[in-house]
């Protein structure tokens, strides 16, 4: 076949077919014989007969093709080990870690302190024997001398003065015996004795350190004298996945985290008169709230109107008397992957209940509680709850997957953050006094969409920014829209990508996210563009088909962890179609799109229509052609056309009434990077 002079189409479908032939196969599995060996001899074969035909084409100086889509080893090795599979659905044999946590938590509010002792049940459900471990120490970020990307306050990180496995006390550092090790914001493990796999093991941590009043690139912290948001406090277990092991990326600052699911159980100790809110259900809320809040807090569970559960009157006397002045909130959640609190004394508390859905399938529809806590400094606040009803009812609704846990808690912390930060059940958002409603709605909405990705569907942050930023901004786009009808939010995230592209500060939305040159190339491919990516390839399914991806890719990866050729898969397998064009060309690249109206013509046969593509990114072209009778002809040119290397197409509208206006994407559905010349008038 090398050498046969094949078209620029047919080369194009070859390389991709042959590359991809284990796709034929009934249910997308690598089956035995079918090796990912054999994958990678596929695709040197297709890439060696690619190159030799297209030294025959006549397109070939014309335009470069994209490419298969090639995986990590580690991805080629969870197939062949039947972990993942090419469908898009986890495979019969994934599996993941999973930690029992037992935090006890003690606020110091006059020293700005936190002291904390853990009991950490870690279980190896990998096949692998594991003999070391990696621990999270995110506060280090604050450690004098750790590595980081940003600015930070310097408050001397954790200090950690205990550490226990399985009974033994174990040394810091050293090299010989059971001991751990200290560097940055990780801490690594040589327990007494390996740990097999279906075993487990005890850890034990006592620690503190200085609550930094902005810390962790203000997404925790302190304000005044009347509010702590504690986040990212406690040794946390690395992830240990099946595609890469360990997860041991240090915390820099910027990206942000990847986190195995755990269940949880929080104890926090303050002064009486402090309330506190955090993941997971309160326990005790009789023990620690005075009779009348505990009451409204009760009859939140059952209202759709906000009840006011804790007024300014309630200042000073929100909490019973505790021992020593102290109370003790205990705390249950169940998979999630973090813990957060707040601890605030003079802050008002609204909630209600919201719907989303039916959770177990019962047939009744399932609540859960919605709570906003913030200051009277924020008085756009008192329309938070109201916000956050119809963000988690919507999202519920959009997904198709029912928000599983019993609340969803938004916080106000001015001074500590100006935009908001995501965590399982809790988010920490800024007053926006000065940004108005409707950006303090879309915050919301955005850090509450989070509860879905990552929080349910567990992608890894550090590395990829954009399958929890960009799908979020997606969807958050959907419910703004749905809030504010008549008004197209996902626009706007196509501008501020073509901002960034058309400058050359672009990076590839695959690159590491701490890896970026820029913090505009940061943003743009964890936020903007993979929002803009997801819009543009409804664009190109339909509706019905990209929500049946959507949904699949939720509901197969929910609590658990996917990886980006997982989300690429669940697509393939609702398109039924190859994408690869679209993801090498969109998210492995820095390609624009630039499709034009060349000229209209009338002829014999009716309306010619040349439209060039004179950019790098191959895409359909939708065209709307408005006809002086007033009726509109909707036309395509397949985005197989520029894959088979051409840069013009001849669309021709037949015969009737005169054409007098010929447009390009009218929906806006695609990053046109100049739309000057997508639309004709004679």
């Amino acid at each position: 076949m090398i050498g046969c002079g094949l078209s620029a189409q047919d080369e194009y479908h070859l390389r991709t077919n042959v590359a991809r032939w284990i796709l034929s196969t009934a249910n997308g599995r690598v089956t035995k014989g079918m090796t990912m060996s054999t994958f990678r001899l596929g695709l040197i074969l297709a890439l060696a007969v690619g190159s030799a035909t297209a030294a025959h084409g006549q397109n070939a100086a014309d335009r470069t093709l994209p490419y298969p889509v090639t995986y990590s080893t580690g991805y080629e090795r969870a197939i062949e080990r039947g972990t993942r599979t090419l469908t898009g659905a986890p495979g019969p044999a994934y599996w993941q870690q999973w930690t029992d946590y037992r935090l006890d938590a003690r606020i110091i509010p006059d020293e700005k302190r936190l002291e904390g002792q853990a009991v950490v049940l870690y279980h190896n459900n990998s096949p692998d024997t594991l003999p070391v471990l990696f621990v999270q120490l995110s506060q280090n970020l604050h450690a004098e001398g750790a590595p980081r990307l940003i600015f930070e306050e310097i408050t001397g990180g954790i200090d950690v003065s205990r550490v226990v496995a399985d009974g033994q006390a174990l040394a810091a550092g050293g090299r010989e015996g059971a001991r751990y090790t200290i560097l940055g914001t990780q801490m690594a493990i040589v327990l007494p004795a390996p740990l097999a796999a279906d075993d487990s093991v005890q850890l034990e941590f006592d620690w503190s350190f200085t609550i930094p009043q902005a810390g962790a690139s203000s997404r925790m912290g302190w304000d005044a004298d009347n509010l702590f948001y504690i986040a990212y406090w406690y040794p946390q277990m690395a992830v240990y996945d099946d595609v890469t092991g360990w997860h041991s990326d240090p915390f820099l600052g910027r990206a942000e985290f990847y986190m195995g699911y755990a269940s949880y159980e929080l104890t926090v100790t303050v002064p009486e008169g402090w309330l506190v809110t955090a993941t997971g259900s309160l326990q005790n809320p009789d023990e620690v709230l005075s009779p009348e809040v505990a009451e409204r807090l009760r009859r939140t569970e059952r209202s759709d109107n906000v009840v006011r559960v804790l007024t300014s009157e309630d200042f000073g006397r929100a909490t019973r008397a505790g021992a020593e002045g102290r109370l003790t909130w205990r705390f249950v959640a169940d998979s999630v992957r973090d813990v957060a609190f707040a601890a605030s004394r003079e802050s008002l508390w609204d909630a209600a209940r919201t719907p989303v859905g039916d959770r177990d399938g019962d047939g009744r529809t399932d609540y859960a509680r919605v709570d906003a806590i913030y200051r009277e400094l924020a008085p756009r606040w008192t329309r938070s709850v109201t916000y956050s009803q119809q963000a988690i009812s919507f999202f519920s609704q959009y997904t198709g997957f029912p928000y599983p846990w019993p609340h969803m808690t938004a916080v106000e912390g001015a001074d500590i953050i100006g935009g908001g930060m995501e965590f399982p059940m809790m988010t920490l958002i800024g007053s926006y006094n000065e940004r108005g409603d409707t950006a303090l709605y879309q915050v919301t909405a955005h850090e509450e969409g989070h509860m879905w990705f990552p929080m349910m569907v567990g992608s890894d942050e550090r590395r990829r920014a954009w399958m929890d930023e960009g799908t979020t901004s997606f969807i958050e786009n959907q419910a703004s829209e749905d809030f504010f009808p008549g008004t197209d939010y996902e626009i706007f995230d196509q501008i501020r990508y073509l901002r960034t592209a058309l400058s050359g500060d672009e990076g590839a939305i695959m690159r590491w996210s701490d890896y970026h040159y820029s913090a505009p190339a940061y943003r743009t491919a964890s936020y903007s563009k993979p929002a803009t990516m997801l819009h543009a390839l409804r664009g190109v399914l339909g509706e019905e088909t990209f929500r049946q991806g959507l949904r699949s890719y939720i509901a197969d990866w929910a609590f658990r962890h996917p990886y980006p050729w997982d989300l690429f898969h669940s697509f393939e397998s609702a398109a039924r179609r190859d994408l690869d064009w679209f993801w090498r060309t969109w998210y492995y690249e820095t390609w624009t799109l630039d499709h034009a109206l060349e000229s209209v013509r009338p002829t014999a046969e009716g309306t010619e229509i040349v439209v060039a593509d004179r950019g790098m990114a191959p895409m359909p072209v939708h065209l709307l052609v408005t006809r002086a009778d007033g009726s509109r002809l909707e036309l395509q040119v397949p985005v197989d056309t520029w894959l088979a290397g051409a840069r013009h197409a001849v669309v021709t509208v037949p015969v009737g009434s005169p054409v007098i206006q010929v447009e390009i994407d009218p929906e806006y559905r695609f990053p046109d990077a100049d739309r000057s010349n997508n639309r004709w008038q004679p």
